[in-house]
């Protein structure tokens, strides 16, 4: 009968300590401490929320577009492959040993350094302050949906070699490989 009454009065006692703290911390104060102690930490740990951000988004990821077609000058280069980003509309193209960034949008072409492209297998990587501010002069940009492809077709320079891009589409005009994994 002794235990029953010492449980019981415990039980009682954690409740009324677990209400006790319960009060605390819905008091502002409390909550202004923990978001400090939180921030105190990430300081101490020297990783910022943006500092966070920027190391995840520093290196972007690549993968292998399938039956992507490249043509340079109206013919097929001995050695090439096209590699899609998370963003619709922009192409790492690897033309023999150069890499260019195509941005179909903005109808604009980078040249990167083949030594800062990180290659693994069908992917690639390539941090982002690793493509150049200023584009390649590009002239006489066309694109058209021509039903199973859409083809992106520039001239570098004014009067220089044609590079064309075929890009899979499906039916409805959307980029095929949204849908492959």
């Amino acid at each position: 009968m002794e235990t029953w009454k010492i449980f019981r009065l415990t039980r009682v006692g954690a409740a009324e300590e677990r209400m006790r703290a319960q009060r605390l911390m819905q008091g502002p104060e409390s909550r202004a401490a923990w978001w400090m102690a939180v921030l105190s930490l990430l300081l101490i740990l020297g990783a910022t929320p943006a500092g966070l951000v920027a190391q995840q988004s520093s290196k972007q990821q690549w993968k292998t577009l399938p039956f992507a077609i490249v043509r340079y000058n109206d013919d097929a280069p001995k050695s090439w492959n096209v590699y899609r980003g998370e963003r619709k509309g922009i192409y790492l193209v690897r033309l023999w040993k150069r890499y260019l960034l195509v941005d179909t949008d903005s109808q604009s072409v980078f040249e990167i350094d083949p030594e800062k492209v990180k290659v693994e297998g069908d992917k690639a990587e390539l941090a982002a302050q690793d493509i150049p501010e200023d584009p390649l002069e590009t002239s006489e940009w066309k694109t058209r949906n021509a039903g199973p492809v859409l083809r992106h077709r520039f001239r570098f320079g004014k009067s220089g070699n044609f590079m064309e891009l075929q890009i899979p589409v499906l039916p409805n005009g959307r980029p095929a490989y949204l849908t492959a994994h």
